[in-house]
C-alpha cells in the first residue's frame, strides 16, 4: 500500500511566498464585530438585540469604506467560541466550547450579512492540541477562520484564567498555522485566515520563529483598551516592532471611553495615525 502522502507537503507549496488564489489579504480590510451570541458581556455580538447590533454594524462598515474608499471592506464576525472559564470543570480545564445550535446560529448571523466568522479559541488550561480539533468540520467552510488568544493561556502560568495575563510561544501559532494548512490542501479551500490577539510582550514569545505558509495568513491583533495614546504606543511596540504578516487592532465600544476624556478612535483616525495601516480592524 502506498504511503499517504503529507498534505502539508504537497508539491504545489513549494514557495512560501506569492499569493494563493482565494487569498483575502492584503487585498480587502476587514471589519469585525467581536463577542459571543449568547452573551452581553463578551463584546458588541452579543450585547445588543441582533437587530439593533446588525444596524450599528452596517454603519461602522459604511464609515470604514467612507474613510478609505481605496480598499473594499470585507464584513466579520468575531464569535468566541471555546471560551475560559472561571470554574475548572469536569477535566479541570477552565475552558468551554458553545453548543453546536449556538455556533449553527452564529454562521446564519454571518451568512446573512454575507460576512465571513471566525471562531475564537480561549484555551485555558487545555492547549491548542486538543481544542483546534473540534473545530476542523467548521474550519472546512471557506468563509470560517480562527482565531487564538494567548491572554487566555494559561498552562505556563499554571493559574486560572483570569489570574495572570497567559503567553503563547511561536511553537504554539506554528502548531496552529499547520493545523490551518493541512486543513486548506486536504479540503482544496482558500488560504484561512489566523488571528492572534496580542497586547503585552509576554503574550506571544519568540515571534521570528514563526514560520508562515501561504495557505495561512496571519494577523497579530493589537488587543488593548483605553486611551488612544496608549493604544498607539502599545501596537508600535508589540504589533510595528515584532512584525509576523498582517496587523490587526481592536477598538472598544464600553472600555475605551471608560475615562474622560477618552474616545474610541475614529476610522479616519486609525487610518491615519498607525503605521503600518492594519488590514483587520475589531469592535468589541
Amino acid at each position: 500500500m502506498a504511503l499517504q502522502r503529507d498534505s502539508l507537503k504537497a508539491d504545489s507549496i513549494g514557495r512560501k511566498n506569492g499569493q494563493l488564489p482565494g487569498a483575502l489579504l492584503p487585498g480587502h480590510r476587514i471589519v469585525a464585530f467581536y463577542g459571543n451570541i449568547r452573551s452581553k458581556g463578551m463584546g458588541i455580538l452579543g450585547r445588543e438585540p441582533k437587530e439593533q447590533m446588525m444596524v450599528k454594524f452596517d454603519q461602522v462598515l459604511k464609515e470604514w469604506q467612507a474613510a478609505d474608499p481605496s480598499i473594499p471592506v470585507l464584513p466579520a464576525l468575531h464569535s468566541v467560541t471555546i471560551t475560559a472559564q472561571s470554574a475548572a470543570g469536569a477535566d479541570g480545564k477552565y475552558r468551554l466550547m458553545n453548543s453546536a445550535s449556538t455556533i449553527a446560529e452564529t454562521r446564519a448571523w454571518a451568512k446573512e450579512k454575507n460576512a465571513i466568522l471566525f471562531l475564537d479559541v480561549q484555551v485555558g488550561l487545555s492547549d491548542l492540541e486538543h481544542e483546534l480539533p473540534k473545530l476542523t468540520e467548521y474550519l472546512k467552510d471557506p468563509t470560517i477562520h480562527l482565531g487564538i488568544d494567548p491572554e487566555f493561556a494559561m498552562v505556563t502560568k499554571k493559574v486560572r484564567p483570569g489570574k495572570k495575563i497567559g503567553t503563547y510561544d511561536a511553537k504554539d501559532v506554528n502548531f496552529a498555522i499547520n493545523f490551518l494548512a493541512r486543513i486548506v490542501s486536504e479540503n482544496h479551500l482558500p488560504p484561512k485566515i489566523l488571528m492572534v490577539h496580542r497586547f503585552t510582550k509576554g503574550m506571544l514569545t519568540n515571534y521570528k520563529d514563526i514560520k508562515l505558509d501561504p495557505r495561512v495568513q496571519v494577523i497579530m491583533d493589537m488587543d488593548g483598551w483605553g486611551d488612544p495614546i496608549l493604544k498607539k504606543d502599545s501596537y508600535k511596540a508589540y504589533i510595528k516592532k515584532e512584525p509576523v504578516q498582517y496587523t490587526g487592532f481592536k477598538l472598544f465600544y464600553e472600555y475605551d471611553i471608560k475615562r474622560k476624556p477618552y474616545h474610541m478612535m475614529t476610522p479616519k483616525e486609525v487610518l491615519t495615525e498607525l503605521d503600518p495601516v492594519p488590514l483587520y480592524v475589531q469592535y468589541q
